[in-house]
């Protein structure tokens, strides 16, 4: 069975991998993640993931070719335009205010190399959030959460209390679409459930 490299630094995604019971070892692949002049946000976050799995590939020792490589991109977009990670504090509350009772798109791509192929997914979910005041933005950015967060919020944690509705899957909201992820290891011959015993 091939080994499996998941090109991310996010311990977000690290849990859903482990989840789903696919082992993998974690690498840290850094990419220019500048959007490009008139690139979709659906064609930015495909490119970064499948940029990602290439930098990650790279990285592998020569005798580990045959290994995969998982990379994968989130971003939160409304009104056709990428909220990435906030800035300061300002920034932060600037998109919390911008998403509060409204709905946002939440992209999410993945992509699997091998070395000789590369496959990839782009998951649409739509996240609708409650009216939110300046003083629940403040505090949520105390909070230290919101720092790393594309769109300045996760759903997983703190700021679930914001999320009214949510059409699609919450785990592309968090970071990785197990069910499209589990798919696509299975084309590379990668199963999930690896962690159960055989009965």
């Amino acid at each position: 069975m091939k080994s499996l490299y998941l090109a991310s630094g996010s311990p977000r995604r690290r849990e859903l991998l482990t989840q789903i019971g696919v082992p993998f070892t974690a690498l840290s692949a850094d990419i220019d993640e500048t959007p490009l002049p008139d690139e979709s946000p659906a064609a930015y976050v495909e490119r970064l993931a499948r940029d990602k799995a290439a930098a990650g590939h790279a990285l592998i020792a020569a005798g580990q070719s045959a290994a995969c490589v998982l990379g994968a991109d989130t971003a939160v977009v409304l009104d056709g335009r990428i909220l990435g990670k906030p800035l300061d504090q300002a920034d932060a509350q600037s998109m919390l205010m911008a998403l509060s009772d409204r709905e946002h798109e939440v992209l999410t791509a993945i992509a699997v190399l091998d070395g000789q192929r590369c496959e990839s997914r782009v998951v649409r979910s739509l996240v609708r959030f409650r009216a939110i005041g300046d003083d629940e933005a403040a505090r949520y950015w105390a909070s230290g959460e919101p720092c790393d967060k594309a769109g300045g919020y996760g759903i997983q944690g703190l700021a679930a209390v914001f999320v009214a509705g949510l059409n699609g899957s919450y785990s592309a909201v968090v970071g990785l679409p197990v069910c499209e992820t589990a798919e696509l290891l299975g084309h590379f011959g990668i199963p999930c459930w690896q962690n159960l015993a055989v009965r």
